[in-house]
């Protein structure tokens, strides 16, 4: 079987030089080699002849959806590679108000799907920055985000997944069972393993009634070793905010260049941005009276956002890297501590800043101490910010490990961090994760070359 019969339409099949340039395109993937082919399915059955071929011609493969990954998993490392592209799979299949279950084919877009169940009256809570990342991208790297401190992962709303495995066999793994303890829980090995031990062709997600009432607060800090003692406080109170975002004044700052706004707040250099929801409007004010109250000395501004206000302040802080992206090269990291460490972590980068004279801000999820500092490329020339990044992040990584950290909390490991999971697992759960790989591809025919 030859590809062109499994795609005959030639607006979906690129061969050679005919291949688009973003195909070999990574901002954090330098000399991205030429992939073999590049083919853009629609349907279950492409993908299982696709794999077929690629057994019977021994190409590997790469699943690609969105193309925002920023860790280097949906690019070729070696060259010769057939990307299936999947992000014409883009359909809504279903939404089973009994069982509240959404299915999905894995090209559809995160902010389609929560337009789609929020105009119903339901709600999908994951929430990652990047919302033209499709669902299936999601699943492959358990994208996180915003909510993660109150409602968890995407892990936590995926009922189950259809996959094609390295040989074309086809398997469902999970159900609508609320319970299961049937054996190996084979689903969730697959949520997070980045395209390396099947592809997903259909995804049956858990969604909730969308809450009645939410509200938004700013608060003002002096500097971010207070904003982090500030989330600690709110946290310790037992309040369970939607979110909890933290981020310097220099990094909100590109965003108000950007954007040609403000935010609400012009006092202190660090800011916590907490929404609250419920079904009862008098809990939210309750929670805001009562954050009021335990950060009233602390805090140097405490703002309770209208309406308008909120959507201003939202629009800031998810354009930070858009923002970004308009004044200099950089790199983000999505490095992970317990909650206790959050500050600590964050002073480490300023003393990394100083030593190494790259610039380093940091925003991040601050209720579930995932954060994100930005190293700024600004004036260096290409060679030596390779070599002070390098250096750089050497340290940083070490100090992660130090702290009992992780390198990702919800980007993946792709190809850019696979030196420092290396140096931070035991090896011998590294070997076990080989193991399993190797398990279910023998050939090592998926993704090959990423996590480790």
């Amino acid at each position: 079987m030859e590809l062109e019969k499994i795609i005959p339409d030639k607006n979906r099949l690129f061969i050679g030089a005919d291949i688009p340039e973003e195909y070999r395109t990574d901002i954090y993937v330098e000399n991205v080699p030429a992939p073999y082919a590049v083919a853009l399915v629609k349907t279950k059955k492409e993908i299982i002849n696709l794999v077929k071929f690629a057994n019977e011609k021994d190409i590997k493969i790469i699943t690609r959806g969105a193309g925002t990954g920023v860790a280097g998993a949906q690019v070729p490392i070696h060259g010769g590679e057939l990307i299936i592209d999947v992000h014409l799979m883009n359909r809504i299949l279903d939404l089973d108000e009994e069982t509240l279950t959404l299915t999905v084919e894995p090209g559809a877009l995160l902010s389609e799907v929560q337009q789609y169940v929020e105009s119903r009256g339901y709600f999908y809570p994951p929430d990652p920055g990047s919302k033209h990342s499709t669902i299936g991208g999601n699943v492959s790297t358990n994208a996180g985000g915003m909510r993660a401190v109150k409602y968890g992962t995407t892990r936590d709303y995926v009922r189950s997944i259809d996959v094609v495995l390295p040989n074309g066999d086809e398997v469902t793994l999970g159900s609508l069972n609320i319970k299961n303890s049937s054996g190996y829980d084979l689903k969730n090995l697959f949520i997070g393993s980045e395209g390396t031990l099947g592809i997903i062709t259909e995804i049956q997600l858990k969604i909730l009634p969308l809450p009645q009432y939410k509200r938004s607060v700013l608060l003002a800090f002096k500097d971010v070793f207070e904003a982090t003692e500030g989330v600690l406080t709110i946290l310790r109170a037992g309040i369970k905010p939607t979110a909890l975002e933290m981020f310097e004044r220099e990094t909100i700052a590109y965003s108000e260049r950007f954007l040609k706004d403000r935010l609400p707040s012009q006092k202190g250099s660090a800011y916590v941005l907490m929404t609250v929801d419920d079904n009862h409007e008098e809990n939210i004010h309750n929670i805001i009276a009562q954050t009021k109250e335990l950060l009233n000395e602390q805090a140097l501004e405490i703002i309770v956002l209208n309406e308008q206000e909120e959507k201003r302040t939202w629009r800031l802080r998810d354009n930070i890297l858009t923002a970004l992206m308009e004044f200099t090269e950089y790199e983000m990291l999505d490095e992970v501590v317990p909650i206790n460490r959050f500050a600590e972590m964050i002073k480490f980068t300023k003393t990394l800043q100083e030593k190494y004279g790259i610039k380093v801000i940091n925003f991040g999820h601050a209720g579930d101490g995932n954060v994100h500092t930005v190293l700024m490329k600004e004036d260096f020339d290409q060679k030596t910010w390779r070599t002070k990044r390098e250096q750089l992040l050497d340290e940083l990584y070490e100090k992660v490990k130090e702290l009992g950290g992780l390198p990702s909390a919800e980007h993946g490991i792709g190809v850019v961090k696979k030196k420092y999971l290396a140096r931070m697992k035991d090896p011998v759960e590294l070997e076990l994760m080989k193991k399993i790989k190797q398990a279910i591809d023998p050939d090592n025919r998926l993704n090959p070359g990423k996590i480790f």
